[in-house]
């Protein structure tokens, strides 16, 4: 039996790694090991590094990559810290061998295997010892996690409750950000003490349009990502399926920042009763490795209408109750307020350097302020809106 072939045998052994060996690449591995007409064989191999192409040209980055990301019941159990039989224990150590040849392949491998000495596309491979980095990543699992939330930082929610990557996850770094120092610090703090298991509060931002509050949250997920940080945002029409997204979340050894932008409620909404009760850490709602983050252009959540303030003392003293209580469950609110002209200027003088607009300083200043005067609004947004518009 050739050196291939008996790789082949191998993996359709595996039981704990199995859903490794049910990704596509290794679909077309076995569609190669069992063709027997050269030319065919020849074709399925041209097939196999196709499929390898579209996660790059480096196969042992891409086994590695999705035997960490594996969720077997292996890295579960060491994250639940269970007892973990001397049978599975043996069986990861075998796979990962395994694995470890099947990464080191080459596209020589393959010409030998078919005894063909004409052109092959190529790709690249090196010796690699999974099982021994994969057990110097279970020694910090909290930081890395398993599964999707292994190497992405946000994520989204599906209308029937699952947890998905965001394919163009914005990038901010806090380096990014001019002004509001103080406001951001607080998130940063906040966040730093979850990670290190301290008390930690839910956190409410509000304030005007464009000054940065959801752009604040992101920075922060995106800072503390090789911390064991994930951010999942989730829709204020869909937190009916906050308890599904906890229980997905709660059993992963990571740490998730629950994100809810442009919060706001009418009278008799029930996603208001459903955030209320995680707010205030219902069993069924909140999961421990969680805080919810949310963003609103006003301090009180729950819209009121003039209509809400009639009858009597005791109905208008529930309302205004009612209108208070939730925001009231955050222990942490941030105000990030319309910046002052002074603070506006400076965050256009850092974006003009940063972009190299050289424009005379005074005539960049009026430019600036006419630019917001016409918008009838200074903030952040504006600033980088006016910049891109003489870029």
């Amino acid at each position: 039996m050739s050196k291939i072939n008996e790789l082949y045998t191998r993996l359709a052994t595996f039981s704990v790694f199995n859903g490794v060996f049910m990704k596509t690449i290794f679909k077309k591995f076995r569609e190669y090991v069992k063709e027997r007409d050269k030319d065919e064989k020849i074709k399925k191999y041209g097939e196999f590094v196709n499929n390898l192409y579209t996660h790059g040209a480096d196969l042992t980055a891409y086994i590695k990559r999705i035997a960490f990301e594996d969720a077997n019941v292996y890295v579960k159990a060491v994250s639940a810290k269970k007892p973990i039989n001397k049978n599975i224990e043996n069986a990861v150590k075998y796979e990962l061998g395994v694995l470890s040849e099947f990464a080191g392949l080459s596209s020589k491998d393959f010409a030998d295997d078919m005894s063909y000495d004409g052109f092959l596309p190529s790709f690249d491979s090196c010796e690699i010892d999974l099982y021994s980095e994969y057990q110097t990543r279970l020694k910090s699992i909290e930081k890395y996690g398993y599964g999707i939330f292994t190497a992405n930082c946000m994520f989204s929610v599906t209308d029937t409750g699952s947890v998905v990557p965001v394919a163009t996850a914005d990038e901010t770094t806090i380096a990014d950000f001019i002004g509001y120092k103080e406001e951001r610090q607080r998130v940063i703090d906040n966040t730093l003490s979850f990670l290190q298991g301290k008390s930690a509060a839910n956190i409410l931002l509000y304030g005007d349009a464009g000054t940065g509050k959801s752009s604040t949250v992101k920075a922060v997920a995106n800072h503390f990502f090789d911390e064991g940080l994930r951010l999942v945002e989730i829709r204020k029409t869909q937190l009916l399926l906050l308890p599904k997204v906890m229980a997905e979340i709660s059993k992963n050894p990571l740490k998730f920042i629950i994100f809810i932008d442009d919060l706001s409620f009418n009278q008799n909404d029930d996603n208001f009763s459903m955030l209320k009760a995680t707010l205030e850490g219902s069993a069924s709602a909140k999961a421990k490795n969680a805080v919810i983050y949310a963003t609103s252009n006003r301090r009180h959540i729950i819209k009121e209408s003039f209509g809400d303030r009639e009858g009597g003392d005791i109905h208008r003293n529930d309302t205004v109750q009612e209108t208070l209580s939730l925001s009231e469950r955050f222990g942490l609110t941030i105000r990030f307020a319309k910046p002052e002209k002074k603070l506006y200027l400076e965050i256009v003088h850092e974006l003009a350097q940063r972009h190299g607009v050289t424009m005379d300083k005074e005539e960049l200043d009026i430019k600036a302020e006419a630019f917001a005067l016409n918008r009838g609004y200074r903030s952040a947004r504006c600033a980088e809106q006016f910049i891109n518009s003489l870029l």
